[in-house]
């Protein structure tokens, strides 16, 4: 079992590792073309609101309800009841789907307005940034049909891991970062607002994403049409897990919206620095904290299904300790490097120092939260994959009023850094309140072996961010140099912390049966 989820999680990795690194490239080329102005705020805004709503309908709340559903169905082995789940499933999701796309359409203002109200007020009073609602609503009409392509791009990347096959939904988001850097590339420089050739991109993204998995589909023998299934009962138990999942598991984008909110009356720039940090973020969690998670809930699920208690905490087990070895070093290097890295990918065309700088500090917020950001990733499938949604939910309204809570007492000190740091305080209760939900059912307890693991962990990461201090020079010195430079003696930081990292964590007994223990 171990090998098939550690395999599973390294092609999950391999093809993430793609595709974020091209996100990257895809950021240099947006920050290149538009820094952190007004034009970057809108776009950026623009791109969030359907991708927050990709995370209700597909990729977060609809995945963690169907794929434990699609499990149960498929280990009985009846294929056309699979396919009867999948017709069903995929037509009652896609009507409503298509209904909150043209109403997103349509009404494009209203959503700018509720969601970026301090640009409205500004324009309802004729102020000089009123220009930023009114661009913000014309480019909402373009990126919003991104969220019905991405729906049905996501309920195929489910019904294919499920399947085993985890590279296709891994390698999907490629797509989306060659359109945009195209977009980029060759239609925004036709445009005089080269922020609407960008939404273009984010459009055409989203239609390559689908018809890209349509052929492996039909390969699996799953692509059918779609039927319109309210009342099915398969249908019925994933939208009771569903709703109540709509809010627990996607509490972060929630209370990313809600930086959003509060960042429409900051000063210019304030989104678009919480944007590139947020980025750098999402870098070390996708590649690690949702592979991991990814290859997890499938492998909970069956072991809910076979009841095998103490598998499934074995499972759990292991995604916990690949987590923090992981986790550990990406969270400490992102915050002693935040502005070397900054400067290296992003300082260059219209992103100045001064962007670097501003950006630094909520990049280093952000990452302090880096580690439960992933834990909460591992941690909530214990839930789903038992079926329940509806201790999550609990735990995820208590951690957004925590967030709004933090945001009300910080922002007014720290602006958006406040912001940032309200996430990954919020982040931080819910992870707790997952682990303690878990360790109060006797589903799962932290080993003492993971308890060990987790302390020699931490002395290599103090190891590792003493060996950059000594090495890391003033930042000066980075705005000096060229960029050859800058990406050497970044490259030579990276490599150096982790070095530093695995010489300790080897001095002090770590092997790698520890990570394969877990899931004998």
């Amino acid at each position: 079992m171990s090998k098939r989820l550690l395999k599973s999680g390294l092609i999950v990795s391999a093809m993430t590792l793609i595709s974020r690194v091209l996100g990257l490239v895809r950021d240099v080329v947006v920050a290149n073309l538009m820094g952190a102005g007004a034009s970057a705020d809108v776009f950026f805004f623009a791109n969030k609101i359907p991708n927050f709503l990709r995370r209700l309908f597909a990729e977060g709340a609809f995945s963690q309800a169907f794929v434990p559903v699609l499990t149960e169905y498929h280990a009985k082995g009846d294929l056309d009841k699979t396919r009867q789940l999948i017709a069903k499933a995929s037509g009652t999701l896609g009507v409503i789907v298509t209904l909150v796309t043209v109403l997103g359409v349509l009404g494009s203002g209203i959503v700018t307005a509720l969601f970026g109200f301090g640009w409205f007020i500004d324009w309802w009073q004729g102020g000089p940034f009123a220009t930023k609602f009114e661009l913000a609503s014309l480019l909402l009409k373009i990126t919003f049909p991104y969220l019905w392509f991405i729906t049905f791009v996501a309920l195929s990347g489910a019904i294919l891991n499920t399947l085993g096959h985890f590279a296709v939904s891994s390698f999907t988001p490629v797509f989306l970062n060659v359109t945009i850097i195209g977009a980029a590339w060759f239609i925004s420089p036709q445009l005089s607002q080269p922020e609407i050739g960008l939404a273009i991109g984010v459009f055409l993204g989203g239609l390559v994403q689908f018809l890209f998995q349509l052929p492996f589909l039909y390969r699996a023998g799953v692509l059918v049409a779609p039927k319109w299934g309210w009342h099915d009962p398969g249908v019925v138990k994933i939208r009771t897990l569903m709703i109540p999942a709509l809010f627990g598991v996607s509490v972060s984008q929630i209370n990313l919206l809600l930086d959003t909110f509060i960042a429409s009356f900051l000063e210019t720039g304030s989104i678009s620095w919480l944007y590139y940090s947020d980025r750098l973020l999402e870098f070390p969690l996708g590649l690690f904290g949702i592979a991991i998670a990814t290859v997890i809930l499938p492998a909970l699920s069956r072991k809910h299904v076979d009841a095998h208690s103490q598998g499934f905490a074995a499972t759990m087990d292991w995604g916990v300790r690949m987590v923090l070895l992981l986790g550990i070093p990406a969270m400490l290097g992102l915050m002693v490097l935040a502005k070397p890295m900054l400067m290296v990918l992003f300082m260059r065309g219209e992103f100045s120092p001064n962007d670097v700088e501003a950006a630094s500090l909520s990049l280093f917020a952000y990452a302090s939260g880096l580690l439960n950001f992933m834990l909460i990733k591992v941690l909530a499938p214990g839930y789903y994959s038992r079926q329940d949604t509806k201790t999550p939910v609990r735990y995820g309204i208590i951690a957004m009023v925590t967030n709004m809570g933090f945001n009300l007492i910080l922002a007014p000190f720290y602006g958006y850094v406040g912001l940032a740091m309200a996430t990954a305080l919020s982040a931080f209760v819910n992870m707790a309140l997952l682990y303690r939900g878990l360790h109060r059912a006797q589903v799962y307890r932290l080993s003492a072996e993971t308890g060990w693991f987790m302390a020699k962990l931490a002395l290599a990461g103090v190891a590792m961010v003493a060996a950059l201090l000594w090495q890391l020079d003033a930042m000066q010195v980075w705005v000096e140099w060229p960029l050859l430079t800058r990406i050497w003696q970044l490259s030579y930081l990276i490599g150096l912390g982790a070095l530093a990292y695995l010489l300790i964590i080897v001095l002090l007994g770590v092997r790698p049966k520890q990570l394969k223990a877990g899931t004998e």
